[in-house]
């Protein structure tokens, strides 16, 4: 027997909401007025909200909470009473990307159960399991991976699998993305994301322009549409199938779900021999939102120069009214009622009494005596007639059996209160499954004490993060250079062991900065070169994906484990559950300014110098300007502004990597930084040369340290979020 596959729809409103549920929407995906990933949308507040919800339940369907932004120390002080009522009403679940959030939650709310969000970066059956482990029912998979990696991890992990199967693609992996924030303050990873990547960019390579003049748009995806891989996905394991689109309209809502819930019962109903896609439902598809075609998205594939939209999206498109028209009527505009059966018994003399049955209840509700008619007895026509006016309520009478004894009468008002009262109690009824009774959560105790982080153990520490191994040399020359970072997407194997020797004579710690993506192709390099990774003896290991950790356990590899800016320790107990996760060491988010930093209880890394990603991405400027040919390169993005960003390709683990086309430098905030107490001060360096490398480091040492005259070697830089922070 085929198992049955939730459809999850998005709801940008309340309206959305309702129009998912006529369409034959599972369950609906909502943000509330704070804390979701939409922040523009047209989100309910509470009352609404509630509502939301008891509608939803009254239709049998679920609703999921986005509460799936990087939240501030502050911010932390108002989730309790945020959720509360939403708990207490029968919230179905939370779905989070902080893992300060995901802490909270399971103590504070251990019935409500938590979904990991896309946001997470969840690429393989490590990273599943850890979060499984840590009490999440259900992970949102990023949508890069296969169906052969969805599949192990549902093989691996006991763990419900969400998967996005319609609406927007985002260029960069998901929870990676700091474009929009560097660029405007309007962080990705807050709700409130700027879609730089639908602006046109010139691709460029040792200043020669790549690609054609009209192809711009080169990271603007095209639309994801599975309709072909229904069965494939629902063979894969995936529970929930994920429809995108909390900006768009209830109509564009409705269109799709309803497509989606005709495949989905095809292919349960006929199986795979049954199944075909008809051309016109893609033509729907397209007639509700078109930016340039779609694509099937990444679950046979690991990227594709067809799945880029490339050209300016037309101005203007006609609209398709009649389909508009009928998604209107059929859905947005429909009332939807459940069915239910009912028995009115009506006897001289006693009670009147009417027992509905539905929704997997029963009530049974008593009104006013029924009185001896002295003119024109009620006929059970009447009666009928009267009890089957269920209006604008959940409900309508599949069977209605009226029970007449005798010549009765009763007022047209008594017979309208008892059908209403009978409604409400049914309605109630089927709520009350839902509402959950008693304090056992417990209070919000925490009150975000700051805590004092005292003095940094080593406030002479320089840690420096390598790219190029040309530079290599520059940084073991520092003399206050105290840790190396070597990243193993462009040091080969056969440079580990001599490069931790090389760091070890001369008193430094050498860490081997782990892939920003952690999926099939880094466990196949790094199962290939296990024998040279135990033998190097790296001191420690920069993490920044998920899988990481458990990788590194399961292989037996020591070290230390820095977890690096884009694990998110944005808050303490965002903080506190990272060391629980195996961290030795963090590094301080890149998204806070100095105020927000200064209330971290936990010592971390501060970056004060270097590109940061802004995004990484599993698509291919290389390939899609040219071909896959293995060879790394740095390109550059200029956009309209005339700012350029380096962009590599790291054909080891097969990502890309945008950078930023300035880099951050804190040069000249001595006593700031110093205030922070950090535990050391990084310098990153990606597309620096040894002269570059050397130049940065002594500057820094002089101006931080040292406390010197100092200056950037570079006339462009920026002071990333020091001051300003996010939104």
């Amino acid at each position: 027997m085929k198992k049955a596959v939730e459809i999850l729809a998005p709801a940008g409103s309340f309206e959305s909401m309702k129009a998912a549920v006529a369409a034959g929407a599972d369950a609906v995906y909502i943000g509330g007025s704070r804390f979701g990933a939409r922040a523009f949308a047209d989100n309910p507040d509470e009352d609404r909200l509630l509502e939301a919800i008891d509608y939803v339940h009254l239709h049998g369907r679920r609703l999921y909470l986005t509460v799936n932004t990087l939240m501030k120390e502050q911010e932390m002080k108002e989730l309790y009473d945020y959720l509360v009522p939403y708990y207490k009403r029968g919230l179905d679940a939370v779905i989070v990307q902080d893992m300060g959030v995901l802490a909270f939650i399971r103590r504070h709310f251990p019935k409500l159960p938590i979904h990991a969000s896309t946001q997470m970066t969840i690429t393989g059956a490590y990273g599943a399991g850890l979060l499984r482990e840590l009490g999440a029912e259900r992970v949102v998979t990023a949508r890069e991976l296969s169906l052969k990696e969805i599949r192990r991890i549902r093989d691996t992990v006991d763990v419900e699998i969400e998967s996005f199967v319609h609406g927007a693609l985002c260029y960069c992996y998901s929870g990676q993305c700091l474009f929009s924030s560097l660029i405007g303050g309007r962080s990705g990873n807050r709700g409130r994301c700027a879609q730089t990547c639908r602006l046109p960019y010139e691709v460029k390579q040792d200043g020669q322009a790549l690609g054609k003049k009209d192809e711009r748009y080169c990271l603007s995806l095209k639309d994801l549409c599975t309709l072909d891989l229904i069965p494939d996905m629902m063979e894969a394991g995936i529970d929930s199938m994920k429809i995108e689109g909390r900006m768009k309209s209830p109509r564009y809502t409705a269109g799709v779900v309803s497509i989606y819930r005709k495949y989905v019962d095809l292919y349960l109903n006929r199986g795979r021999e049954g199944y075909r896609v008809l051309e016109q439902d893609r033509k729907i598809l397209l007639d509700l939102f078109d930016r340039g075609g779609q694509t099937d998205g990444y679950y046979k594939r690991h990227n594709g120069r067809d799945m880029v939209v490339w050209k300016e999206k037309p101005a203007f498109r006609e609209g398709n009214q009649p389909l508009f028209d009928y998604l209107d009527q059929n859905f947005v505009e429909k009332q939807v009622q459940e069915p239910l059966t009912g028995h009115a018994f009506l006897l001289e003399g006693q009670q009147a009494c009417f027992t509905l049955k539905g929704c997997g209840h029963c009530v049974t509700v008593t009104g006013e005596t029924v009185q001896t008619a002295q003119n024109q007895p009620l006929t059970e026509e009447k009666v009928k007639k009267q009890l089957d006016k269920t209006g604008n309520t959940p409900f309508y009478f599949e069977h209605l059996e009226i029970d007449v004894k005798g010549r009765i009468f009763l007022p047209v008002q008594a017979l309208n209160d008892l059908r209403r009262r009978s409604l409400e109690a049914l309605e109630k009824a089927v709520l009350e499954d839902y509402i959950r009774c008693g304090q056992e959560e417990g209070e919000n105790t925490d009150d975000g004490e700051v805590f004092s982080r005292g003095e940094a153990s080593d406030r002479r520490k320089l840690a420096v993060s390598l790219e190029r191994p040309d530079c290599f040399e520059a940084a073991v020359g520092g003399p206050d250079v105290k840790r190396i970072y070597i990243d193993a997407a462009e040091f080969a194997p056969e440079l580990w062991k001599a490069s931790v020797e090389a760091c070890h004579k001369d008193n430094k710690e050498c860490m081997l900065t782990m892939p920003h993506i952690f999926r099939t192709e880094a466990e196949l390099f790094f199962n290939k070169y296990l024998n040279e990774l135990e033998a190097a003896g790296f001191d420690g290991f920069l993490i920044r994906s998920l899988e990481e950790p458990g990788y590194l356990k399961e292989k037996g590899i020591k070290g230390r484990l820095i977890f690096d800016y884009g694990m998110y320790g944005m808050n303490h107990q965002a903080q506190e559950q990272l060391l629980e996760l195996g961290a030795d060491e963090l590094t301080w988010p890149v998204e806070l300014n100095s105020r927000e930093l200064g209330k971290l209880r936990v010592p971390g890394e501060l970056l004060v110098y270097g590109r940061l990603p802004m995004m990484v991405t599993a698509q291919c400027l290389h390939q899609g300007t040219g071909q896959c040919d293995r060879i790394p390169a740095v390109l550059t993005l200029k956009d309209r502004m005339g700012k350029e960003f380096p962009v590599k390709n790291h054909c080891t683990f097969c990502y890309n990597t945008i950078y930023n086309s300035a880099p951050v430098s804190l040069l000249g905030f001595r006593e700031a930084v110093n205030g922070l107490s950090p535990s050391a001060l990084r310098l990153q360096f990606t597309t620096e040369n040894k002269a570059q490398t050397e130049a940065v480091i002594r500057s820094f040492a002089d101006g931080l340290l040292y406390g010197r005259n100092a200056e950037l070697p570079f006339k462009e830089f920026t002071r990333g979020h020091f001051k300003r922070g996010v939104e």
